[in-house]
């Protein structure tokens, strides 16, 4: 599946096509994931540590849950969307974004990304977007809630190490906005 249209009011700099990545995709999307490690860690922003091997990708890419993007015929960013995460319960009415990266050449691509992947949220007759990140990453959260995300709380995830996470949704469908404008109004 290709996109040149993002459903944003603004237009990414150059053809914007968003398809589904295949196996001979693989090294382009470690290649883009691994820039925007070491990008972070250049910043000592604590995300990423150590990189990506193409052990970790290809699973994804199998399942059909990784996006390419490229900018007139350039690889310039990708994204995982899924239907489940485990951090989230119920997850049957979200799309579910993880390993958002784009290449520093292509400034403003996140969010056309985001954008894309609500509408692909939204076409599996889903309800909301959902991510989570570092919730020390202050720049990070900041970029999500310009982006329209909301915060829905924070989860304590224990791996080799503890880490904090920040939990965010939007919603893609007019249900999802009904519900939210119901929850946060006063009693």
């Amino acid at each position: 599946m290709t996109s040149n249209d993002t459903g944003s009011g603004t237009r990414p700099p150059g053809r914007l096509q968003v398809r589904q990545a295949t196996q001979r995709d693989l090294p382009t999307v470690v290649s883009i994931l691994n820039e925007a490690a070491q990008w972070l860690q250049g910043r000592q922003i604590d995300q990423w540590q150590g990189g990506f091997d193409a052990s970790l990708v290809l699973p994804g890419i199998t399942d059909g849950h990784v996006w390419l993007a490229e900018i007139e015929d350039q690889d310039a960013g990708t994204f995982t969307l899924s239907w489940s995460d485990p951090l989230w319960q119920p997850d049957d009415d979200g799309g579910y974004i993880h390993r958002l990266a784009v290449r520093r050449r292509f400034p403003g691509l996140g969010v056309h990304l985001l954008r894309f992947a609500a509408h692909e949220t939204k076409q599996h007759a889903r309800h909301y977007l959902r991510l989570d990140c570092g919730a020390a990453n202050h720049r990070l959260r900041a970029y999500y809630e310009q982006a329209g995300f909301r915060h829905r709380g924070d989860v304590e995830v224990v791996t080799p190490a503890s880490l904090t996470l920040s939990l965010y949704q939007m919603a893609v469908s007019g249900r999802a906005d009904r519900q939210a404008r119901d929850h946060d109004s006063p009693e």
